[in-house]
C-alpha cells in the first residue's frame, strides 16, 4: 500500500510537470529512478499512463482518468499532513494523564487555571489512581506520581519541592486521648489507615537519623489523604497527610499536629512519561508549566 501510494504520487508529479527531469528535481530523486518507478506502476496496472516523446511527456487518456480521481485524494492527504505538522508546533489536542489523587490536588489543580488560559486548545483527560501505572499499556501520555511509584524506564521531571507528611487530629480527639510524644505511642491511638496497592501503609518516621516504622489501627482505612483529613476533622482519630494539605486547618485551629520533629522530608511528585523522540507540543507545554527547578 505504501509503495503504491508513493508511485501514484510520483506519477501525479510527472503529469503535472510534464517532464521527468523537472519531476525528478522536485521529488529529489534521479531521473532514471523516477522512470523506473513509473514503468513499474504501468506494468502492474497493465496500462500506459504517460505518453513520452524526446521533447515532452503527457498523460494518456487512461492516465488522465486516473489523475482526475487521484488528485483530490492526494490533495486531501497533503492537507492532513500539513495539519499534523501544524499541530506538532502548536499545543493542542487531548492529553491523557494518570495522576495520584494527592498529586491532582497539590500539583495539577493549582496550576490548571494558568495552563488552561495559556493553552485553551489543550484538553487534560485525567484518571486518578493509586500506585504504579503502566502508561503505555493504559494509553496514557504522562503521569504524576511519587518517585517510588515511577517505572525506571520513564523520563521524570520534578513538579514539587521535597515534601513532608504531617500527623494530625482534631483538638477534641486529643482532649480525650492525649498527645502522642513518640511514634510508638500511636499503638494506643485510633489512626486513619492509608491503603496502597501493596497493602496498608506502615507509617514511617525518623529522628536524628533513626527511622521508626509503625503499624497503626483505627476505625477507618482509605486510599486518599483528602478522605483521611476529613475523617480527622470529624474526630475519628489521627490522620497522616501532606503538610500543604493540612496547613490551613492547623492555622485555623481545626487540626493539631503531633510528632512534627519525627517527620522527615522525601522527594515529592514528578511528572513522568515514556522516552519518545517526537514529543507532542501539548505535553511539552504541560511539562514546562508544572516542573520546578
Amino acid at each position: 500500500m505504501k509503495s503504491e501510494l508513493n508511485d501514484l504520487a510520483a506519477f501525479a508529479v510527472v503529469a503535472a510537470e510534464r517532464s521527468f527531469t523537472r519531476a525528478a528535481e522536485r521529488l529529489g530523486v534521479t531521473q532514471s529512478a523516477l522512470s523506473h518507478t513509473i514503468r513499474g506502476l504501468e506494468r502492474r496496472l497493465e496500462l500506459q499512463l504517460l505518453a513520452r516523446t524526446t521533447k515532452s511527456v503527457s498523460p494518456t487518456s487512461a492516465g488522465a482518468e486516473l489523475l482526475k480521481s487521484l488528485s483530490p485524494a492526494l490533495e486531501q492527504i497533503d492537507r492532513a499532513l500539513n495539519e499534523v505538522r501544524t499541530a506538532r508546533d502548536r499545543p493542542a489536542g487531548r492529553l491523557r494523564l494518570a495522576v495520584s489523587k494527592s498529586a491532582a490536588a497539590l500539583v495539577l489543580l493549582r496550576k490548571l487555571p494558568a495552563f488552561a488560559a495559556a493553552y485553551p486548545e489543550v484538553v487534560l483527560d485525567v484518571s486518578t489512581c493509586t500506585g504504579p501505572v503502566d502508561l503505555v499499556g493504559g494509553g496514557f501520555d504522562a503521569g504524576i506520581q511519587l518517585e517510588e511509584f515511577i517505572q525506571k524506564d520513564m523520563i521524570a521531571a520534578r513538579v514539587t519541592q521535597e515534601l513532608r507528611l504531617a500527623a494530625v487530629a482534631s483538638p477534641a480527639y486529643f482532649a480525650t486521648r492525649g498527645l502522642p510524644l513518640n511514634p510508638r505511642d500511636l499503638s494506643c491511638h485510633s489512626c486513619i489507615g492509608l491503603r496502597l496497592p501493596g497493602g496498608s501503609y506502615r507509617w514511617e518516621f525518623e529522628k536524628d537519623g533513626v527511622p521508626v516504622t509503625t503499624t497503626v489501627a483505627g476505625p477507618l482505612v482509605v486510599d486518599d489523604t483528602s478522605l483521611a483529613i476529613q475523617a480527622a476533622l470529624a474526630g475519628l482519630g489521627i490522620a497522616l497527610a501532606y503538610e500543604d494539605q493540612v496547613a490551613d486547618c492547623i492555622d485555623q485551629g481545626q487540626l493539631v499536629r503531633v510528632l512534627e520533629d519525627w517527620s522527615p522530608s522525601f522527594p515529592g511528585f514528578f511528572i513522568y512519561y515514556p522516552d519518545r523522540r517526537h514529543q507532542s507540543a501539548a505535553l511539552s507545554a504541560l511539562i514546562r508549566a508544572l516542573r520546578v527547578s
